[in-house]
């Protein structure tokens, strides 16, 4: 028997603490994933998560602000609207320079069509356009 006590320390101990190791996904995805965890998976990216979402509740702007604003794109629309009349109404063409407020806008033809630059001379901000033939 005491021949026996030695084997049965080192070797019973590791029959009973043996299993077979099964490996199953957490991510539903995954095939064999437990459709369970979706949403705790869910809850746990959203409270990492370190971009929020705007909610629109931002400062809005006042109705004087609003009408303002407003009435600056309609008086800008009028006026692109009576400069691209006058150069493209009659059939012909109207080169040179206009000035609306700080908008400097350069009407300039090329071979290959129309070429109009607006500069605000506030910013120093340049836009180009090219309006083919």
């Amino acid at each position: 028997m005491k021949k026996l006590t030695p084997f049965l320390l080192f070797f019973i101990p590791g029959i009973i603490a043996a299993q077979q190791l099964v490996y199953s996904p957490t991510n539903p995805s995954f095939l064999g994933g437990n459709p369970f965890n979706a949403s705790w998976l869910l809850s746990s990216a959203e409270s990492q998560n370190k971009f929020k979402e705007d909610d629109g509740s931002g400062e809005q702007a006042t109705e004087l602000e609003q009408f303002t604003a407003s009435l600056n794109r309609q008086l800008l629309s009028s006026l692109t609207n009576d400069l691209f009349n006058n150069t493209f109404g009659d059939e012909s063409f109207k080169e040179g320079t206009f000035t609306f407020g700080s908008l400097v806008v350069d009407l300039v033809p090329t071979t290959t069509g129309l070429s109009i630059g607006i500069l605000d001379t506030t910013t120093g901000e340049q836009s180009n356009i090219f309006i083919p033939n």
